[in-house]
């Protein structure tokens, strides 16, 4: 007979939302999701490394979250250039000696319109800012986080690499690659306590997804088959980056979680 092992239950909930002592760096921090990420770990305690490829626009937020007294840093970095991704983290190292969480925030999408018509330029764009970036930056912080035996990596996907939408084939199989890259992540650096998971934001009211609307009629579209019936705003895809973040998530990897305000729920009829 086994007799089972009595577990003790620690109802420190709040205190596992914690994130002083981390140093986390975002990609695309200057605006929309990245911006509001940053803010969200920063006022969990964390140490927040804004990123992007305008070093006027990470500055202004900088001077921005330091005014309201918030441990930040700004750098530079284009996520499709080599130099600066590893400017980026090798620089983060040396200040700060150690990365706990990466967010791979940047993304484009220079191409809206038929398969057949798109440009190769285009479709190679996409997939150097969306998704090779993710994983070279991953690449270059998993030294780290084996070191330290922790870490947590998240990569803003889209509910567009779960359902595609018309005409925006690249960023859809750009946003279903990192969905996957995750799932890959997660089984082989899981064993070093590496955390991989992935959030899948439904219509965000960003600049990128400004484009979504030059057609007459399509807020409405969109936001009628919300089940919410409204787009969302950057800041309601930090609560739960902070969660992913966080050790409250301490037994979440390998998953894409869907933030869409139940858009991909909607009813066929």
């Amino acid at each position: 007979m086994v007799i089972p092992q009595k577990i003790e239950l620690h109802f420190m909930i709040k205190e596992k939302f914690n994130l002083e002592g981390k140093v986390a760096v975002i990609t695309g921090a200057s605006k929309g999701i990245g911006k509001a990420i940053a803010l969200g770990f920063a006022e969990f305690g964390a140490h927040v490394v804004v990123s992007s490829r305008s070093e006027e626009a990470v500055k202004n937020v900088e001077t921005e979250f330091k005014s309201k007294g918030f441990s930040v840093s700004s750098l530079k970095c284009h996520v499709g250039n080599k130099e600066d991704r590893i400017n980026l983290i090798e620089t983060t190292l040396k200040a700060h000696g150690r990365i706990d969480i990466l967010v791979n925030n940047a993304g484009t999408n220079p191409y809206f319109g038929p398969i057949h018509k798109m440009p190769a330029e285009a479709y190679q764009k996409t997939m150097d800012i969306n998704l090779n970036s993710a994983i070279e930056l991953s690449n270059l912080v998993y030294p780290i986080m084996k070191s330290q035996n922790s870490g947590n990596i998240i990569h803003i996907s889209s509910i567009e690499g779960i359902h595609p939408s018309k005409f925006m084939s690249a960023y859809n199989i750009s946003k279903a690659a990192l969905i996957m890259l995750t799932k890959n992540q997660s089984i082989e650096w899981g064993k070093y306590n590496i955390r991989v998971n992935a959030i899948c934001p439904g219509y965000v009211r960003t600049k990128l997804s400004s484009g979504l609307l030059e057609f007459e009629g399509a807020e409405e579209r969109l936001v009628n088959n919300v089940s919410l019936r409204r787009a969302s705003n950057p800041d309601e895809m930090a609560g739960l980056a902070v969660f992913l973040a966080s050790e409250a998530s301490s037994y979440v990897t390998g998953t894409s979680i869907v933030n869409d305000g139940g858009l991909l729920n909607s009813p066929i009829f």
